[in-house]
C-alpha cells in the first residue's frame, strides 16, 4: 500500500515538474515576443533608437523563468533526494540566483537611467 502511495506521488510530482518547467519556457517565448514588439516600436520613425527598454522587457520575463526553472528543480529533488541530486541542485540554484540577482541588477540600472516624459519633468 505504501509503496504504491510513494509511486503515485512521485508520478504526480514529475507532472507537476513537467508543467513548471513548461510554465518556464511559455515565459520565455512571451518574453520574446514582447521584446520584438518593444523593438519594433524603437525602430519606427520618430522614436529614440535606446534599447534598453527592450532589455529590462526580456531580462523581466527571463527572471520568472528563471524561477519556474529552479521551483521545477526543487520538485524533480522533492521526493526521496540522493546527495548527488541534492547538490545539483545546489549549484543549479546558486547559478540561477546568481543571474536572477544580475538582470535585477540591469533593469534597475536601465530604469535610473531611462529618461523621464516631459510631464513628469514637469511635475518635480
Amino acid at each position: 500500500m505504501f509503496e504504491h502511495s510513494e509511486h503515485l506521488l512521485r508520478i504526480g510530482v514529475e507532472w507537476l515538474r513537467l508543467l513548471v518547467e513548461g510554465l518556464g519556457a511559455i515565459a520565455i517565448l512571451l518574453g520574446l515576443f514582447a521584446t520584438l514588439r518593444v523593438l519594433l516600436q524603437k525602430l519606427s520613425p520618430g522614436s529614440d533608437k535606446r534599447y534598453s527598454e527592450a532589455r529590462v522587457t526580456f531580462a523581466r520575463y527571463l527572471t520568472f523563468a528563471l524561477e519556474l526553472q529552479l521551483a521545477a528543480d526543487v520538485l524533480s529533488t522533492s521526493v526521496s533526494p540522493s546527495w548527488d541530486q541534492i547538490g545539483k541542485l545546489a549549484a543549479i540554484a546558486v547559478i540561477r540566483t546568481a543571474l536572477n540577482y544580475f538582470l535585477r541588477l540591469e533593469m534597475k540600472e536601465a530604469e535610473t537611467d531611462k529618461p523621464q516624459s516631459p510631464s513628469a519633468k514637469t511635475a518635480g
